[in-house]
Parts: C-alpha cells; structure tokens; sequence
C-alpha cells in the first residue's frame, strides 16, 4: 500500500519514543572503533517540515517533540535526541524534524555504512534528495524494505542495527515483521534488529509483542508508552513500542530513567503509563 506518509505523524509520540531509542543504539554501537552498518526497511523521506504540508493537517508534533524539545529538566539519556532536534532547529523555532536516517546520518562515522529503503516514489525522491552529496556511506533503494533486508545480511562488518518500522496498514504487515525477523536472525544472528509498533485495538497489534518474544535472539527487550486510554470507538493509536532482539545490557537502565519522564509529559490522561520488559533466552 503507497498510501501512508510518514509526514502526517512526523514529530509525534510516537517518534520521539522510537528516535529517542534509536540514537541509544547507535551510541552503543560506536563504542567500538569496528565499523557498524545501519538498515532502515521503511526510511520514509529522512526530513520533515512542520510548519507546511502535511504536518500541519493534525499537527501531531505538538503532542510529541515540542513537549519536550525546551525543557531544561531532561534526563540525562534524552538529552543527545532533542539535541539533535535543536541542531536542526538553530533559530529556537520547531520547523523540521529529522526522520530515522537523518538521526543515523548524524551520529554514524566515517567508517559506518547506511542502507535505507522506501517503497513509497515520492518519499524515496525526497529521501535521495535529502542524502544527496554523502557517496558510498549512504545506499538508497526504491525497494520493499521486508523484501530487500535478506541481500543486505549479514553486512561485511558482521555489526548492525536493522530498524523495522512499517506503517502496519495491512494486517499482513505484522506478518512480514516476524517472518523478516526470523529469516534475518538465521543470517545475522548477532545483529540488533529494533521494531516498532503501533498500539491499536485491533487483534494483529495486540499480538505482535507476544510474538516477537517468541523469536531465537539471545535476549530481547520491550518498551512500550501509552499516552492516552484506547479511544471508545477503537480507533485511533494511543501509544507505541518498541522491541529489541540482542538490545544493549545499559539500555534497560537508561529507559527506567526515561520513560517515567515520557509518560508525564507525554500523557494526555490519568491512563498514560510505560511498560518495560528485559529477557535473556
């Protein structure tokens, strides 16, 4: 489906929990001097404006980044993140907000290699325009990110982070985020693969976590934010998560950290609340 637009939730909730884990990653990841490739399956366009287009039809960013992008009480392990938010924003105003392959753009080294895939045309022009001038570092792919993840395993440097993160508006997706998963593990067992979600009423979302937990990785780890109750009608998405096979040992500290911070001033209700899982298999 070549319907969804990232655009339309840029800076929300839901993004400031999955960039937020995604520069933890990457972080670790550069401790060593070895060089690491990042693989993102569903890249969208890498940069968005938040002051025209589609941003502004719901303005999801106002419940999301601009809580917390001026707050001067940040825990530590959300500081680097909304730094990276002001970097792009030098004037003090919130005009852009950077997409998964801009934050790994900014954080990866020289030695560090991208691979980013977007299905959708328009998204995947924007997105080579927006990494035009960076050479050999950065591959982009008018691709099937599910579809063209198996060529990239294992990469060279046998070290990774795989980001997974389609717009689930096909039940079948959840079904591809576990079948790539497992065929990834079978190639690159050693990897970090990190999975977002979406939580919804409907049964497909419900499960998902469940069956990751299920996956052959050496440990995993679940975090997830609910901003608001689920909607009457059961519409709508009131929170996400994030899932992590063969996550860093320091990550589950630096979330005990975060996320009560997230949940109180991410909230919108009394019913905001976190959840967060750690497992050695």
């Amino acid at each position: 489906m070549l319907s969804y637009r990232h655009a339309f939730h840029a800076g929300n909730h839901a993004d400031v929990l999955k960039h937020f884990i995604e520069v933890q990653l990457l972080r670790y990841l550069a401790q060593k001097e070895k060089p690491f490739w990042y693989i993102d399956t569903h890249a969208g366009a890498g940069c968005y404006a938040l002051d025209s287009g589609y941003a502004t039809q719901n303005a999801e960013y106002e419940s999301g980044i601009a809580r917390v992008w001026l707050r001067d009480d940040l825990p530590v392990s959300l500081v680097e993140y909304v730094e990276l938010v002001k970097r792009l924003n030098p004037d003090g105003h919130l005009k852009l907000y950077p997409g998964s392959p801009l934050i790994a753009l900014k954080l990866l080294r020289g030695q560090d290699r991208i691979r980013l895939f977007e299905l959708h045309p328009s998204d995947s022009e924007i997105l080579q325009d927006n990494f035009t001038g960076h050479g050999e570092q950065v591959l982009i792919q008018t691709a099937d990110g599910f579809d063209a993840l198996k060529a990239m395993l294992p990469p060279p440097p046998r070290r990774g982070l795989v980001l997974i993160d389609p717009p689930y508006e096909e039940k079948l997706d959840y079904r591809r985020v576990i079948t790539a998963l497992r065929e990834g593990l079978k190639r690159f067992a050693s990897g970090v693969y990190a999975v977002w979600y979406p939580q919804l009423q409907r049964a497909e979302a419900k499960q998902l976590p469940a069956q990751l937990k299920q996956l052959p990785a050496k440990s995993w780890l679940h975090v997830a934010l609910s901003v608001h109750a689920p909607n009457a009608d059961g519409f709508g998405m009131h929170g996400s998560g994030m899932f992590i096979l063969n996550p860093p040992w320091v990550l589950h500290g630096l979330l005990e950290e975060a996320m009560p911070y997230l949940v109180k001033h991410l909230g919108q209700d009394e019913q905001a609340a976190f959840t967060l899982e750690y497992q050695e298999n």
